[in-house]
């Protein structure tokens, strides 16, 4: 399934927009003209990543300072623990997030 998120032009180098999709808040960010999707809950307590201050390709949550690699989706401090990242797509002025499964999808329960 394909999403449209905004217009290309409505999301500059340096900027974040959130979607909500099938229950799911996803972030897409623009890093230096490259657009990079993943999972907008911190694992920690919640928090909006996409509030978060970007520095590179690092994402501080603004609750509790987890910080995440918006390219892989890993905490940078263990990088075995990941959040779901999706593909994102220019088609002709859109940007475009296409839900396939998450790339890292969640540990296996109990």
């Amino acid at each position: 399934m394909a999403v449209k998120v905004c217009s290309q032009k409505d999301l500059p180098p340096g900027d974040v927009r959130v979607v909500c999709v099938e229950d799911k808040e996803i972030a897409v960010y623009n890093i230096g003209g490259r657009l990079h999707a993943m999972e907008n809950t911190c694992p920690h307590q919640g928090g909006p990543l996409s509030d978060g201050r970007v520095e590179g390709n690092i994402v501080t949550c603004p609750w509790h300072a987890w910080q995440f690699d918006v390219t892989t989706g890993g905490l940078v401090m263990s990088p075995v623990t990941r959040l779901a990242t999706y593909p994102v797509e220019i088609r002709g002025e859109d940007v475009v997030l296409l839900m396939k499964p998450p790339s890292s999808p969640p540990p296996p329960g109990p």
